[in-house]
């Protein structure tokens, strides 16, 4: 130990000196050393051992637990309410379900919102019944004499039709003018458009709706093909 020299400043230097500097530096190595190791061992938990496919694709372990066994008794470790809370619909006997859209009682958000007419609204009225087509659209795509039907309007890629409008005839409306000479096949015109395609020098031809198939007119049918085959003469041996 050393000794001061009539003053505190060589004391405290001689006590500076006395300090355990090595193990220190040995404590500070040491926790580098383990902070290396975690992070090695962090990079190793991120590199995947296998990759990801669709066969083996799988929810986290402890994701997704076991439901709940509800009222079970005092044994069941859920007390007395059997883990149903103690007051409300869902505590009671055949109460924990609702109908979809029920809100308790109050008025629901479909009976407060306005409704719509039409489609949108969900009424069957508004559901269109022929595709349309306006007269101002054949100038472009059609040149004179040639004929406007379903076929064509497709094929000149006026109307993309998919699903249900498939289906539904052809309706003809008469905004704008027409300024060329073409054969109009359709089911349905408006009085403008007949006039404007008369005025134009075209033609009109009226193609028939499909009559919607039911029982009666499949029992006539029948009954006609029936009745031809009996008048048939039958062929000699």
């Amino acid at each position: 130990m050393q000794v001061s020299h009539g003053s505190c400043s060589g004391f405290c230097r001689g006590t500076q000196l006395l300090r355990p500097q090595p193990r220190q530096a040995s404590r500070a190595a040491g926790v580098l050393v383990i902070r290396a190791a975690k992070s090695a061992a962090s990079q190793q938990d991120r590199i995947p051992t296998e990759r990801l496919r669709l066969n083996n694709l799988s929810p986290q372990p402890g994701a997704r637990r076991p439901d709940k066994r509800k009222g079970r008794g005092y044994g069941a470790g859920q007390g007395g309410s059997c883990g149903f809370g103690m007051r409300g619909q869902k505590s009671r006997s055949g109460g924990g379900a609702s109908r979809p859209g029920f809100e308790g009682g109050q008025t629901p958000l479909y009976r407060q919102m306005p409704k719509l007419r039409g489609i949108a609204g969900g009424m069957s009225a508004g559901v269109p019944r022929y595709v349309t087509v306006n007269l101002q659209q054949l100038n472009t795509k059609y040149q004179d004499g040639e004929t406007v039907d379903l076929n064509t309007l497709q094929e000149k890629r006026l109307l993309n039709l998919s699903g249900r409008e498939a289906k539904l005839p052809l309706k003809i409306l008469g905004m704008g003018s027409l300024k060329v000479k073409v054969t109009v096949a359709a089911t349905q015109f408006s009085e403008s458009a007949r006039a404007k395609i008369e005025e134009a020098g075209g033609s009109i031809v009226e193609v028939p709706e499909k009559i919607k198939w039911t029982r009666a007119i499949g029992r006539e049918r029948t009954a006609a093909k029936e009745a031809k085959a009996e008048t048939k003469p039958k062929a000699k041996a």
